[in-house]
């Protein structure tokens, strides 16, 4: 099924491809390289005075985290969320390490994020980036202290065939990709 992205200016062919998916090869690991790949990419990404406030924790399906993680998901996430090879935990430091505010961890943090997306993407990779989770369930797994939160559960391996979710997400499966129009999300920029 083809996801890209309908555009209204040409932009990069691995953003245009970039989707989230819910059904994943659930046969499917992902070898040292290609996760190595992916947190490379995170690493890589820009951060506020080079901070680097993301911590990436890798959940390899069949492993006692990747369960202790995949518990933590709300129900509609586990519904599909069991397939990907590995679910990786997207967490920023919150404080710096004088104990003050680190301002820009959250929005650092989705940077890295998005780089491993798009990195996983140019692998032939899907992602789907997950919210609905219990932070504290997350953060106790982990052993993270206070000055860390979990952000995102991301979701990673190759794509699976549609028609092993349920009726439900099939659907949402097949829907078209749609976002906001342009003139909406930057009303000023011509």
């Amino acid at each position: 099924m083809d996801k890209t992205a309908t555009t209204d200016f040409p932009i990069a062919e691995v953003l245009a491809n970039r989707h989230s998916p819910r059904a994943f090869d659930a046969d499917a690991e992902l070898t040292d390289e290609q996760i190595g790949s992916l947190l490379e990419a995170a690493r890589w990404s820009a951060s506020s005075s080079n901070s680097q406030p993301w911590r990436l924790y890798v959940a390899r399906r069949g492993t006692e985290l990747h369960r202790q993680v995949f518990d933590a998901l709300a129900s509609g996430n586990q519904a599909w969320a069991g397939d990907p090879a590995c679910l990786i935990v997207n967490v920023a430091k919150m404080l710096t390490e004088d104990g003050s505010p680190e301002k820009w961890a959250v929005y650092d943090v989705g940077q890295a994020a998005a780089h491993l997306s798009v990195q996983a993407t140019s692998m032939g990779l899907v992602t789907h980036q997950m919210g609905g989770f219990d932070k504290e369930a997350v953060r106790a797994a982990l052993g993270l202290d206070e000055s860390h939160t979990p952000w995102a559960v991301i979701a990673v391996g190759p794509e699976g065939d549609p028609s092993t979710l349920s009726e439900k997400l099939q659907e949402r499966e097949k829907a078209p990709r749609t976002r906001k129009p342009l003139e909406e999300i930057a009303p000023d920029w011509r």
